[in-house]
């Protein structure tokens, strides 16, 4: 399920607050994340996702992820990065362990770190009960802005596992100039059955938030604009 943002532009930092309501009873993979394009003027040098999971393979089931990949016409593959400083307990280096907790919310904040070129690419992971930031790791990328922003649920549950709910709220991105901005609207789409996906998952207006929920009856039909003020 994508919630595509109406918000053309260039960008040196894009956040969201993501909130896990009904987390998953089954134990298989459930990744929820915000997604950037690196922009290096008319040219999309690659994208990156930065998002929590419920991963059987984690301790507690629970992690964090922060990766992506080079745009075909650079090689393509995963982009290069620094070391995280959370263990992972499958040692990959884009997704590590994270205590993540259900019915709270945490702010997602991809952004520039430091100065230069190549940029490095932060993603960090903020509590917002606590305050606590933690920083996944950087990225590098020969791309000086990013653009092109979404959310979404990708999950590898049967379509009929039991129901789960995510609430995503404060949709922004800060421009080169230091404004904040935020999508006019909010574009769905889901993967069909014959691609793989299910056809009972929905997203859903919840007041200044937006559910993306699975097992349920689809209230928001494919390619509808949601209009966004949260």
């Amino acid at each position: 399920m994508h919630l595509w943002w109406r918000l053309p532009g260039r960008f040196e930092e894009v956040s969201a607050t993501l909130e896990v309501v009904v987390p998953p009873s089954v134990p298989r993979l459930y990744f929820w994340a915000l997604q950037v394009s690196f922009c290096d003027g008319a040219r999309v040098r690659g994208g990156a996702h930065l998002g929590l999971q419920f991963h059987p393979g984690h301790p507690g089931g629970t992690a964090v992820n922060w990766g992506g990949y080079r745009a075909a016409a650079d090689g393509g593959g995963e982009l290069d990065g620094s070391d995280s400083s959370l263990p992972s307990a499958l040692a990959n280096p884009n997704t590590r362990n994270f205590a993540w907790r259900p019915r709270r919310p945490y702010r997602l904040r991809i952004h520039r770190a430091g100065d230069g070129f190549p940029v490095w690419w932060r993603g960090e992971v903020s509590d917002v009960a606590t305050g606590e930031v933690t920083v996944v790791r950087d990225l590098v990328v020969p791309a000086q802005f990013l653009g092109q922003p979404l959310v979404w649920s990708e999950v590898f549950a049967r379509c009929d596992h039991p129901s789960t709910t995510v609430r995503w709220s404060q949709l922004s991105a800060r421009t080169p100039e230091g404004d904040e901005v935020a999508p006019s609207a909010l574009r769905t789409s889901y993967q069909s059955r014959r691609d793989g996906g299910c056809d009972n998952t929905t997203s859903l207006v919840d007041g200044d938030g937006v559910l993306q929920v699975t097992t349920t009856t689809r209230r928001l039909p494919p390619e509808r604009d949601v209009p966004w003020g949260g």
